[in-house]
């Protein structure tokens, strides 16, 4: 199985990193979402309301810390799952004083990973 760690290239700023770890209501949302939730089953085990619970969603995903997948639901329509996305993330200081974050993603089976590739396909008809 292929290492999902990604390169440094592909890594989010360190302080879109740092400010999600700082932030309660996105740390209560990496608790519960080591198994895929929905948001409405985020909203009620967080306790945060629907409106806010989307930006923290956004805030985790573009700091490259939880990730969201599409399931097609038998009679129509998609129902969005979300699910932590990282093992580890490290804070490192360079030589010139430049801090850097590095996020090891956890790897994916293979279902997880055709599911996504269902999902995306979904999102292009």
């Amino acid at each position: 199985m292929a290492d999902d760690a990604t390169t440094p290239d592909d890594q989010p700023p360190p302080e879109l990193v740092l400010d999600a770890l700082d932030d309660p209501d996105c740390q209560s949302i990496l608790r519960k979402t080591a198994e895929p939730m929905t948001a409405t089953e985020l909203t009620e085990a967080c306790d945060i309301p629907r409106s806010t619970l989307y930006r923290k969603l956004d805030q985790l995903s573009d700091a490259a810390l939880l990730r969201e997948h599409d399931k097609i639901n038998p009679d129509g329509g998609r129902t969005a799952y979300y699910q932590r996305n990282f093992e580890n993330v490290n804070i490192t200081i360079d030589e010139d004083d430049t801090f850097s974050v590095t996020i090891d993603h956890r790897q994916q089976g293979t279902d997880e990973r055709l599911r996504d590739i269902w999902s995306k396909m979904g999102d292009e008809l």
